[in-house]
């Protein structure tokens, strides 16, 4: 399940803060490979094995042969052959994660998770009373290394755009700061691609533009960017210049929640697809239900054989009230697309423009 976050890309920067984006190195494969000492300096990979399985995360060592997470087994089978499956153990991985928290609530109280394995810190203020960014990221990582035996990277710099690119500069193991001084240089010869919230789609439409790097996107001017990409182009105009006003929030507003899965099989008949979308709805329905949130969006994502993505959504003047109504938007939307074209691989429900009361825990992306 995925839980998506009401980010507001503000512009111009009031004071300057210190954030530190700690990403722990290959998470999942790290908790397998500690805890079963016959994998390790292996190349291992969490998900499944079988035909229509994905790899959810790969160590170290299967990452040099060109195996990444979402990509399906077969391919990454084909591409390591030594490579070593290993089922998801979602439960330990969760409670490594809580472990974690705890050593990031000893510094700071201002913690947004993106994840099991990431979060923002602002640190401008730490409970710890450590005067620089840097050493607060070091006795966090030392932390983590000493209560899970894992290793952590970590970006340290003025906002959270750079501090998450920061991050990844020294991994495995490793930390950077990106200063003020630092910061538009750093973004310049960045390409298009590399820059977080960017995906391939809006990659390629910019190649299209002519824009390949940070500097490229530098040379237009807001009115060019908010034209071409809309609302996000006002926030790839300011990133560009290395300026993320955003802070980070340790209650942040959800704006859509959605569950998937991928099926053994492909299907084509519409009543197995229902049966399939059952529950998705159900899981989707009772996060709304814990969470005390309605939305008034139902979108339906469907994955062709072939892995072209098609989505389809529908949106209702009042929140959604219970879950038959869910599934009656849900399945309304899945007999529009009937017959379908190509068999599926993948079904998904979402529900967004949610309203209501807020939890304090974000929550974490969760399989089926």
């Amino acid at each position: 399940m995925t839980v998506q976050d009401d980010d507001d890309h503000s512009v111009p920067p009031g004071h300057q803060r210190k954030i530190i984006h700690v990403d722990m190195d290959a998470f999942y494969a790290s908790v397998e490979q500690r805890d079963n000492p016959d994998l390790r300096g292996k190349p291992v990979a969490v998900g499944g094995s079988r035909e229509r399985g994905v790899v959810a995360a790969a160590s170290y060592e299967a990452r040099k042969f060109g195996v990444r997470s979402a990509m399906p087994s077969v391919t990454a089978k084909r591409q390591c052959p030594d490579l070593i499956f290993v089922k998801p153990r979602f439960e330990v991985y969760k409670a490594v994660s809580e472990q974690i928290r705890e050593i990031f609530a000893e510094h700071t109280p201002i913690i947004e998770p993106l994840s099991l394995d990431e979060a923002y810190l602002d640190v401008t203020e730490n409970l710890q009373g450590i005067p620089l960014a840097r050493d607060v990221a070091f006795a966090i990582r030392a932390k983590i290394k000493e209560a899970t035996n894992l290793n952590a990277s970590a970006g340290i710099s003025y906002n959270k755009f750079l501090a998450k690119l920061a991050s990844d500069y020294r991994k495995p193991n490793g930390q950077y700061v990106i200063t003020p001084e630092m910061g538009p240089a750093f973004v310049e010869a960045l390409p298009v691609g590399k820059f977080h919230g960017i995906g391939p789609a809006t990659s390629t439409k910019m190649n299209a533009l002519s824009l390949y790097t940070g500097l490229d996107m530098r040379r237009q001017s807001l009115e060019f960017m908010q034209a071409n990409f809309g609302k996000a182009g006002s926030y790839y105009y300011w990133i560009s210049r290395g300026v993320d006003n955003r802070e980070v929030r340790a209650d942040r507003i959800r704006k859509s929640v959605g569950a998937e899965n991928t099926f053994s099989t492909d299907l084509t008949d519409f009543d197995a697809m229902v049966v399939e979308l059952k529950p998705l709805i159900d899981k989707v329905w009772r996060y709304c239900e814990g969470a005390g949130n309605r939305g008034r969006t139902v979108t339906l994502k469907v994955k062709f054989n072939d892995f072209e993505i098609i989505t389809r959504s529908k949106s209702v003047p009042v929140a959604i009230s219970s879950r038959s109504d869910l599934e009656r938007l849900s399945v309304a939307l899945l007999q529009n697309e009937m017959p379908v074209p190509k068999p599926v691989r993948l079904l998904g429900v979402s529900v967004s423009s949610l309203q209501g009361e807020v939890q304090a825990e974000p929550q974490f992306n969760l399989p089926l």
